[in-house]
């Protein structure tokens, strides 16, 4: 599965992976069962790990509408992590669809995982 997702209740955290080639519907599909975890709370905060993602599957429409759906509560920090140029891109893409959506989310695109676990004021990721 290119998109998967843990959550670490203990730490209010979900950490989210893509690898490979990452579709729409595969992230839609996780927003979907993330919500009705029974061990998810929307005030988590979220790291996404694109670091092994080659791409996106998905027109910039279908990334506006999952960049608006409601998961996470608006004070959540999301990190996304991606190596790749493109993949940064359609990260930040992400991050500018919500900062112009009715409740604004903090997320911030890093280039590296150590930069993006700093600012949701982590050492490492649990294991």
């Amino acid at each position: 599965m290119p998109f998967s997702y843990v959550v670490y209740k203990e730490h209010r955290l979900v950490v989210s992976v893509g690898s490979g080639l990452v579709t729409w519907e595969e992230i839609k599909a996780r927003q979907d069962e993330t919500k009705t975890d029974p061990n998810f709370d929307p005030t988590f905060n979220q790291v996404v790990d694109l670091r092994s993602a080659t791409g996106f599957r998905m027109s910039g429409e279908q990334a506006r509408m999952l960049a608006n759906r409601q998961i996470f509560s608006h004070d959540s920090r999301r990190a996304f992590v991606a190596t790749n140029p493109s993949i940064f891109g359609m990260g930040r893409m992400w991050e500018i669809y919500t900062e112009f959506s009715e409740k604004p989310s903090h997320i911030r695109v890093f280039a590296d995982l150590a930069s993006a676990l700093k600012w949701l004021g982590l050492e490492s990721l649990p294991q």
